[in-house]
């Protein structure tokens, strides 16, 4: 659903197009119960049942990180790789953890290009506020696929990105790739 509201400010008149997306009011009330959540809502996804994997989003449980769709992405299958431990300095993070955290990342980007066929890949960490963390507590590797022709006009002239797929849709097929990577493990 699509409107128009036209509105006249200090003589100038300004148009804005509203997208009605009735969807996302799970994840409006949802995110007004995250901040009533005492502690980081990086600690509390791993620290729920594995039974709630698939509502919180959380894709694979390794070791010392885990896997979890971004709530709010920049592009379909926007995920982040996340260690189980509370740190917000790179530096300070104990090797076995880096190490996981990098091997999860190839992972990650080599199930995205099987499953969607990504040209190329958005990599990295906002460590600080300065930086532009939203969660600048406990670091996190954000792995974001891009495809040609993925910034067209909408988010540069209108202000709006466009995600093509819902969450649960995206869950359901990068799950079986990450199910894949356990089963692998196991041998």
């Amino acid at each position: 659903m699509y409107g128009t509201v036209s509105t006249l400010h200090r003589f100038t008149m300004y148009t804005m197009e509203i997208k009605f997306t009735p969807w996302r009011m799970h994840y409006i009330k949802s995110s007004d119960e995250t901040k009533r959540l005492d502690g980081c809502v990086l600690c509390a996804i791993p620290a729920a049942s594995p039974e709630d994997d698939a509502e919180n989003l959380l894709l694979y449980r390794g070791k010392t990180c885990y896997v979890v769709l971004n709530l709010y992405p920049y592009n379909t299958a926007h995920l982040m790789v996340v260690p189980y431990a509370h740190r917000a300095n790179l530096a300070g993070l104990v090797s076995e953890t880096a190490q996981e955290l990098f091997t999860l990342t190839q992972r990650a980007v080599a199930i995205i290009e099987a499953e969607y066929q990504a040209q190329g890949f958005n990599l990295g960490m906002n460590l600080g506020r300065s930086a532009g963390a939203g969660i600048e507590e406990h670091l996190h590797m954000h792995v974001v696929p891009r495809w040609i022709g993925d910034s067209n006009f909408m988010p540069i002239v209108g202000g709006t990105k466009l995600i093509p797929e819902e969450l649960s849709q995206t869950y359901a097929r990068l799950h079986r790739g990450w199910r894949l990577t356990i089963d692998d493990s196991a041998m």
